[in-house]
């Protein structure tokens, strides 16, 4: 009774933290659509193929033909088996059933011990039901009789019933009798069908709660995607380390204190043209040069737009991805769903050993669920510090000229060790690149606002040092007005001169920037 019998659907073991306890009797209730018959096919089929124990499935509507075809779907060869005598299909009506439960020594229960069958789907409660009410019978007398010739046959069942508002929601003395009940849920969000699964009790073990992602997909059937909120801490001292990154800018670095802490988490953020994408990619290829791994997980453009443009500037990203140095994974914001970009993210991590992780842009996250958002990231951040691995999130500020929040929604910034700001500054009508590092933990940062271009090489700051114009003086803060104001005014002392003693205004100054590495 305390073994745990694994039911073969991709991610449910997980979830019930290797299967549930054997001759359980399971429930799953939902509406027409959620996968209640795929999900019981799967437990059938995956039992008798990958554990060896013989199934028998029950339908009152569906006949064998439909159950056939709707295995073939996913490339289940259950004819083979049934061949084989591992699976039985019994099309039967809910009185023969019934009558068989009343009856020790029933043909139903002979034909389930003549395979040796351990595995048993009734598809499903709802008709019993129907048969209680027609006949004006006690149904809840029904369902005790069902669980009890079930724990006869000695047999971990699995039971399908609809969970409909037009037809009524499952009894609660219904889910008290079962040890096990998975509620599945189907909605549209965005004209597009979102699946839940979620375990609402099951006797005799534990399991992870909450609601997760759940997909039918070709060649598998019912896919379950635990939540990304729920993953494990694997230990208590989170890693740490001394050892710093560069960003591929020495400058950068210098502002910094020296570059990026491994195991941190840096936010940059900035409005679209600023150049995210191009630290990222410089960030990256200096992380590879180094001797790391790296992966570029994109939600904006696609991998050749990206390696188009990378090469523009003198990136050849094309060579790192052919030598396995780099991985570029590219999902298209538009059918996006958490859990399963969670998932395969983890994945390819964990089998490519990738230590430095770049996500442009999480903005997509915050179009995806902007109820979820907060908690994914912190999900995100949490995973690859327990890794050690050094991640950017790129963000799509929504201003044009400075940054009075970084978002409304996310109100990530404190779940980051580096904040990055990337920015336009209007001079005349000239609009000029300008980065800042207002944040970085452990480290004596630059609170300074320095000019930058754009490339052969990446983001190039401008050399101020070679200028002969004299700089505005840091007067102490009594001498100004407005400090806190979102947009205050930009004078320059040079122009305020010439203009008030009619002299010639200064030359436009052309500064070198930083020499590319």
């Amino acid at each position: 009774m305390n073994e745990l019998v694994k039911t073969g659907i991709p991610g449910l073991d997980e979830i019930l933290l290797g299967g549930m306890p054997r001759n359980n009797n399971l429930i799953v209730e939902g509406p027409p659509g959620s996968g209640k018959t795929t999900l019981g096919l799967g437990f059938i089929y995956q039992g008798a193929l990958e554990y060896g124990e013989p199934g028998a499935i029950v339908s009152f509507e569906l006949d064998s033909a439909k159950l056939m075809r709707d295995a073939a779907g996913f490339n289940w060869d259950l004819q083979g088996l049934i061949d084989q005598g591992k699976i039985k299909i019994i099309q039967t009506s809910p009185a023969v059933l019934l009558s068989e439960f009343r009856s020790a020594d029933g043909v139903f229960a002979a034909s389930l011990v003549a395979m040796g069958a351990k595995r048993l789907l009734i598809d499903g409660l709802t008709p019993l039901r129907l048969y209680a009410e027609v006949n004006d019978l006690p149904f809840r007398e029904d369902v005790h009789l069902l669980i009890e010739g079930l724990t006869r046959l000695g047999v971990t069942t699995m039971v399908t019933a609809e969970k409909d508002e037009s037809l009524g929601a499952v009894l609660a003395h219904e889910r008290f009798v079962f040890d096990t009940i998975i509620s599945l849920t189907r909605e549209e969000a965005r004209r597009r069908v979102q699946r839940r699964l979620t375990v609402m009790k099951s006797r005799g073990q534990d399991f992870i709660g909450g609601s997760h992602t759940m997909r039918i997909e070709p060649g598998v059937g019912v896919h379950v995607y635990r939540r990304a909120q729920s993953r494990p801490v694997t230990s208590p001292d989170q890693p740490t380390s001394e050892e710093r990154l560069s960003t591929g800018s020495a400058a950068i670095d210098n502002m910094m204190d020296g570059g990026i802490y491994k195991g941190s988490v840096t936010l940059v953020s900035g409005i679209s043209g600023t150049g995210k994408t191009v630290l990222s990619v410089q960030f990256l290829t200096n992380a590879i040069a180094h001797g790391h791994k790296g992966l570029l997980v994109s939600l904006d453009e696609h991998p050749r737009q990206l390696m188009r443009n990378a090469r523009s500037l003198g990136f050849d990203l094309q060579a790192l991805v052919d030598t396995g140095d780099l991985f570029i994974h590219y999902e298209s914001p538009l059918e996006l769903d958490l859990d399963v970009h969670f998932d395969r993210i983890v994945k390819l991590v964990e089998k490519e050993n990738i230590d430095c992780v770049v996500f442009d842009s999480i903005a997509v996250y915050e179009m995806t669920s902007r109820s979820e958002v907060a908690d994914y990231l912190y999900a995100l951040a949490s995973y690859f510090k327990n890794r050690l691995a050094t991640i950017l999130f790129n963000y799509e500020s929504p201003e044009l000229l400075g940054v009075s929040q970084i978002s409304e929604e996310l109100k990530g910034s404190h779940l980051v060790d580096n904040i990055i700001l990337l920015n336009y500054v209007e001079i005349s009508t000239v609009l000029r690149r300008a980065i800042a590092v207002p944040k970085v933990r452990g480290s004596r940062n630059l609170q300074v606002t320095r000019e930058y271009a754009i490339g052969v090489g990446g983001l190039l700051l401008v050399d101020e040092s070679t200028t002969d114009i004299q700089a505005v003086p840091q007067l102490p803060f009594s001498s100004y007005y407005g400090l806190l104001s979102r947009s205050p005014s930009r004078q320059s002392p040079a122009v305020e001169e010439a203009l008030a003693s009619g002299a010639p205004l200064p030359q436009s100054e052309q500064l070198p920037t930083e020499t590319p590495r």
